[in-house]
């Protein structure tokens, strides 16, 4: 029997094959006479038994069966589970980090060493000290899938920051490129959702957006409570955006293993399926050897531009005011 390695929760795994005996438990979950429980939820045994076989319980549809999409890599002996389908998207999806700072109104700012947003960690920095004092806080999400790659970066910040090296927390806000902005107010709501915006002008001529409007509209929510968006809820993730976040962590795991040819196959079935994922497509660049500042990046954003793809996504409420 092959065993299989599970990506899932930000963790490594173990299973007896794609289809695991009767009687295991199951990314936490048991089975009982009723069905299948993980505390108080349960599936119900008539719901599990399209996942259920002679031989045991089938990964992939017994992870669907719990909302949560899953792609296999038999060859390979690797399968990524993903989130389950958010089902309160005013809600900021919880992490620890994020977690530990309720009460405070905070700015995701995701970002990575691989686009031009890093030069703007110390501006976002300077706002994180400038703005503390009226129950602010900065919390910056790094996509780098080598945390190595973006610590020089953070190395003289004093906001809280984490790396996101297993893509996890851009597949719960459904980031698709940097920068991307999420406000969170003091009771875990979502107050602005993902929104492109920057804190510098430093790329403002690929970008065209004013860094000067951005901070003036944050300043606003901090100070007055005035958050602006006509939306709080955030974008929810197309299926096909969460199956290629699925290829992507497949590809990365691969990646990381030396299995470039087996990689590419998934990096070619994200692209397929999500295009626009720049989080994913540029992301995984730098594990596999490519110059995410290079030629291959400037065909990617021709292409994307060739086909009317947005690469930038700002929301429209803060780009017209006067400042």
């Amino acid at each position: 029997m092959k065993m299989i390695t599970l990506l899932v929760d930000g963790r490594e795994e173990k299973a007896d094959g794609l289809v695991v005996p009767h009687g295991t438990t199951i990314l936490g979950w048991e089975r009982k006479p009723h069905g299948w429980c993980r505390g108080e939820a349960c599936v119900p045994a008539f719901r599990a038994a399209s996942a259920e076989t002679g031989d045991g319980v089938d990964l992939v549809r017994f992870a669907e069966l719990l909302g949560r999409r899953a792609v296999a890599d038999e060859e390979e002996g690797v399968v990524a589970i993903g989130e389950a389908a958010e089902t309160a998207p005013d809600r900021a999806p919880d992490f620890p980090e994020l977690t530990a700072l309720r009460g405070t109104k905070v700015a995701l700012v995701f970002w990575a060493s691989w686009c031009g947003c890093r030069y703007d960690l110390p501006a976002w920095d300077a706002l994180h000290r400038e703005l503390g004092g009226y129950g602010f806080s900065l919390l910056s999400v790094s996509l780098d899938r080598d945390p190595a790659d973006a610590a020089e970066w953070l190395a003289d910040v004093a906001h809280p920051a984490v790396v996101d090296a297993d893509g996890r927390i851009a597949e719960l806000y459904n980031v698709i490129n940097v920068p991307t902005v999420v406000w969170v107010d003091e009771e875990g709501r979502i107050a602005r959702p993902q929104d492109t915006m920057t804190a510098t002008d430093t790329f403002r001529s690929m970008n065209g957006l004013s860094s000067e409007r951005a901070v003036a509209a944050l300043r606003r929510w901090v100070v007055d409570g005035d958050a602006g968006a006509t939306t709080r809820r955030l974008r929810p993730p197309t299926d096909e955006e969460r199956l290629a976040r699925l290829h992507g962590r497949l590809a990365a795991w691969l990646l990381r293993r030396g299995r470039a040819e087996a990689a590419r196959r998934h990096l070619d079935e994200a692209a397929a399926l999500a295009p626009h994922d720049l989080a994913v497509r540029r992301g995984l660049m730098p594990l596999a050897g490519v110059d995410p500042f290079g030629e291959e990046y400037f065909r990617l954003r021709e292409e994307l531009e060739s086909r009317g793809i947005a690469i930038y996504r700002p929301l429209p409420d803060w780009q017209g005011e006067d400042v």
